[in-house]
């Protein structure tokens, strides 16, 4: 089996209501990719989130007296108003450092900020959270494109995550459509004929 990875250029800067699927289809056909059955499309989380809203004006929030004590205690003085939003988006604080936050979202994902992000947003002083239900997305991105394109394809929806200790990002899969997302193989043998209890492997 070969896997091609084939990158899609052209797709507009994504503003809150865009249809994002239309677009999306507008930046495969320009591209002259070509969608065929059982193909995966790979959609970064920061696309998804501007097309649904899911942003914040940082202008319009109030800082709570633990925010702004946290602020006060970060290197780079970070703005409370961003940690407000994260805090918001936050199930539970599992380290907290001079205003550096790793946070168990309301998704159960743990990473740094609860997701939350100031860059690349639709504008300076906007930052952008998690979609709300990512499998949820997924679909209406594979449903969007199936009637376009006339194929099954599946929806990948992606983001960048750090690692403890380690340097560089490496994308994770925070929510799928048209696809199972885990082979799970218990009961099967492994090269040395043992039997497998426990091996699932994320697609």
């Amino acid at each position: 089996m070969t896997i091609a990875v084939i990158p899609v250029p052209g797709l507009p800067l994504i503003n809150p209501g865009d249809d994002l699927g239309q677009l999306l289809g507008d930046a495969i056909d320009a591209a002259r990719v070509g969608l065929k059955a059982g193909d995966v499309v790979a959609v970064c989380q920061k696309v998804v989130s501007k097309a649904e809203g899911a942003v914040v004006a940082l202008e319009e929030v109030e800082a709570s007296a633990f925010a702004k004590h946290l602020a006060a205690r970060t290197e780079s003085a970070k703005d409370p108003r961003a940690l407000e939003v994260i805090l918001r988006e936050t199930h539970r604080i599992v380290r907290m450092d001079r205003g550096h936050l790793i946070c168990e979202t309301r998704h159960g994902w743990v990473c740094a900020n609860a997701g939350v992000d100031e860059s690349n947003g639709v504008a300076p002083g906007v930052v952008t959270l998690l979609p709300r239900d990512p499998d949820a997305s997924a679909e209406r991105l594979r449903e969007g494109l199936a009637a376009r394109f006339g194929v099954a394809v599946a929806i990948v929806i992606t983001d960048t995550f750090g690692r403890p200790w380690r340097e560089g990002l490496v994308e994770v899969a925070l929510g799928c459509a048209g696809m199972d997302p885990l082979l799970d193989l218990r009961g099967r043998a492994d090269l040395s004929g043992r039997e497998l209890h426990h091996t699932v492997v994320a697609l």
